[in-house]
């Protein structure tokens, strides 16, 4: 069974197509036209393991909202439908992800439940031409959509780049362990309820 989808939504604001291939090896076409969470997005993609490709279109003569948010509802979108009734994952996962001077912890429940716990904090306004407060958003926008319960707490750190790419990478690295297919689970949904 492959465990593929597409979601291409329209609104005023933004154009946003998105296919996922949660069993891939990396692979990733991202264009958003905001650099740094293009740079963002390949992370994502390449320590997921999750081929992605996005192209937004978006009101960026505005800002990078619009397109930051709808592009985190689109991919959450996208991994939700992938993952249909959520047959033999592992569901639970959580990671350290380091990187020089910084350390991030991410903790994930593949539940159908969507909340997020967000304890980062930037010292800079902007990165590149991304407001750092768009990422928060983001996350946001992906968690609700993907269905999935997600706690991300930088626990020390100074370079704001490092703390945004901790942030995603470690996001990876949870999500390719959360979704991957257990054999012991023989195909059954992760829950004494039979459903996710």
């Amino acid at each position: 069974m492959k465990r593929q989808a597409t979601i291409d939504r329209k609104t005023k604001e933004t154009e946003i197509k998105a296919t996922v291939d949660l069993d891939g090896t990396g692979a990733y076409d991202v264009k958003t036209g905001v650099g740094f969470l293009d740079h963002m997005l390949e992370q994502l993609a390449r320590h997921s393991l999750i081929d992605i490709t996005l192209h937004a279109k978006g009101d960026l003569h505005i800002d990078s909202h619009h397109t930051t948010e709808d592009a985190g509802i689109v991919l959450g979108q996208a991994i939700a439908k992938a993952l249909g009734d959520k047959q033999g994952i592992t569901r639970y996962a959580s990671v350290h992800l380091p990187m020089d001077e910084t350390l991030t912890r991410v903790a994930i429940d593949v539940s159908g439940r969507p909340y997020l716990i967000w304890k980062v904090e930037f010292t800079r306004p902007k990165l590149g031409e991304m407001d750092t407060e768009l990422f928060r958003e983001w996350f946001q926008a992906f968690a609700q959509n993907a269905g999935i319960t997600l706690h991300i707490e930088t626990l020390y750190g100074e370079n704001n780049h490092h703390i945004a790419e901790t942030c995603y990478k470690g996001l990876a690295r949870a999500l390719r362990a959360a979704i991957t297919l257990d054999p012991r689970q023989a195909g059954r949904v992760p829950s004494t309820k039979g459903s996710l």
